[in-house]
């Protein structure tokens, strides 16, 4: 039996399929040789996550259960979202699939909900889809934070991380006034991560149900954002967001920021990992997005990390249960899956320096219900196609100048252009 087989890519799984067709026992013994179970993963394959880690992360699972094969698929170029339904309609559908369940997607998927490790798994109520649970899975991947560099905190006579958005204001006016650029910030999808990490926290904080309030006409953009346009045009008005920010690539804004040369980035927490490896920087903390005074809870953007759902096509379904399983619950497994790519879980600990410390105290210190997502949304709290494209333009015209009110007017006639 070949343990840790990898199909080159899907463009090949036809080719592929008749091979193992060719070659595999009965339909008793799961279509694999000598009465092996093979459970195909069709995952993401990045710089961090490559055939190899994958490979290593479910050799244990593979020692402990010789019975069962673990086969991964890479989705080659275009990635798992276009990869799985061109898979579906070719009738070559994975066992299990590395992506988030949609609406969309849904009847495709195995109903998790008989799974204790599933629906009482990170962020499985708000993935939960007309009340059940299509995945599971490691962690978070935290979006409402604000990274900063200590030695200009310092410099800027601020003792204390903000805790409100008055405070955050005056840190800004702060650091600009000790001759520090205040907020790191680029062109491409980062314009819109400041100023959604400036106002879902009150927002959602406010109104848990703010998505479904967005889709049904209760609120409107300007009504439940326009504070908070009016806060983020002040502050480009008074340099704290460079006007030349627009055309700072994600790389060199990461750059910037690492080297010292700006005083806090707004990013989600995957750039613990960058830092972590990063030999030459700043001294780095962090602090979660605060809101307005009077939000209780300030809400917390998050994704779900590596999220598990399996097909309804499989006919491995059990031999994959136990498989998703190990994935999310395993204490080596997770500690390993969050550690490349810099994402969190109480609980699951691996070898983090301060920066990832400082982080996972975030994640113990937010309570379950306050996590929400960012841009377009997910499971069943989201807001039209085409949101996180549109909130995105319209704050690259906020940093080029356009006026607040001018900005909300436009994403309300946006909204008004979606409504069916």
């Amino acid at each position: 039996m070949i343990k840790h087989r990898t199909l080159a890519s899907v463009g090949t799984l036809t080719v592929a399929a008749l091979a193992l067709t060719g070659c595999a026992g009965s339909d008793d013994d799961g279509g694999g040789s000598g009465g092996t179970t093979e459970v195909s993963m069709l995952v993401n394959v990045t710089p961090n996550l490559t055939e190899e880690f994958w490979n290593e992360l479910v050799k244990p699972f593979e020692d402990a259960n010789p019975d069962i094969d673990v086969v991964i698929q890479n989705p080659g170029a275009e990635g798992v979202a276009a990869a799985l339904p061109r898979l579906l309609t070719a009738g070559d559908a994975p066992d299990i699939v590395e992506q988030a369940p949609t609406v969309e997607m849904a009847p495709e998927l195995v109903d998790l909900s008989q799974y204790d490790w599933a629906k009482n798994g990170p962020l499985a109520d708000q993935y939960s889809i007309d009340g059940k649970y299509y995945m599971a899975g490691i962690g978070f991947q935290l979006q409402s934070l604000w990274f900063y560099n200590k030695t200009a905190f310092e410099e800027a006579g601020i003792s204390e991380v903000p805790t409100t958005v008055d405070e955050l204001t005056a840190a800004l006016g702060k650091l600009k006034d000790a001759g520090w650029t205040p907020i790191q910030t680029g062109g491409d999808w980062m314009s819109s991560h400041s100023l959604q990490a400036l106002a879902l926290p009150s927002i959602v904080g406010e109104d848990p149900d703010w998505f479904a309030h967005m889709n049904a006409g209760d609120t409107t953009f300007s009504d439940s954002y326009g504070d908070f346009t009016a806060t983020y045009a002040d502050w480009v008005a008074k340099g704290y967001v460079p006007k030349d920010a627009l055309g700072i690539k994600y790389p060199d804004a990461e750059q910037a920021f690492l080297s010292g040369k700006s005083a806090i980035y707004p990013m989600g927490s995957w750039f613990a990992g960058t830092e972590a490896k990063a030999e030459d920087k700043a001294e780095i903390g962090v602090f979660r997005a605060p809101a307005v005074d009077g939000v209780d809870s300030p809400a917390m953007g998050a994704n779900i990390a590596s999220p598990y759902s399996i097909l309804k096509a499989s006919e491995n379904q059990d031999a994959a249960a136990k498989l998703v399983e190990f994935l999310v619950t395993d204490q080596k497994a997770v500690a390993s899956q969050l550690e490349v790519d810099g994402n969190f879980r109480d609980g699951y600990e691996y070898d983090m320096d301060d920066l990832g410390k400082e982080l996972l105290q975030i994640v113990a210190d937010t309570p379950a219900e306050s996590y929400t997502p960012t841009g377009q949304g997910y499971g069943e709290r989201t807001l039209p196609t085409g949101y996180s494209d549109e909130i995105n333009a319209q704050t690259q015209a906020l940093i080029g100048g356009t006026s607040a009110d001018k900005v909300d007017a436009a994403m309300d006639d946006w909204f008004a252009s979606t409504a069916g």
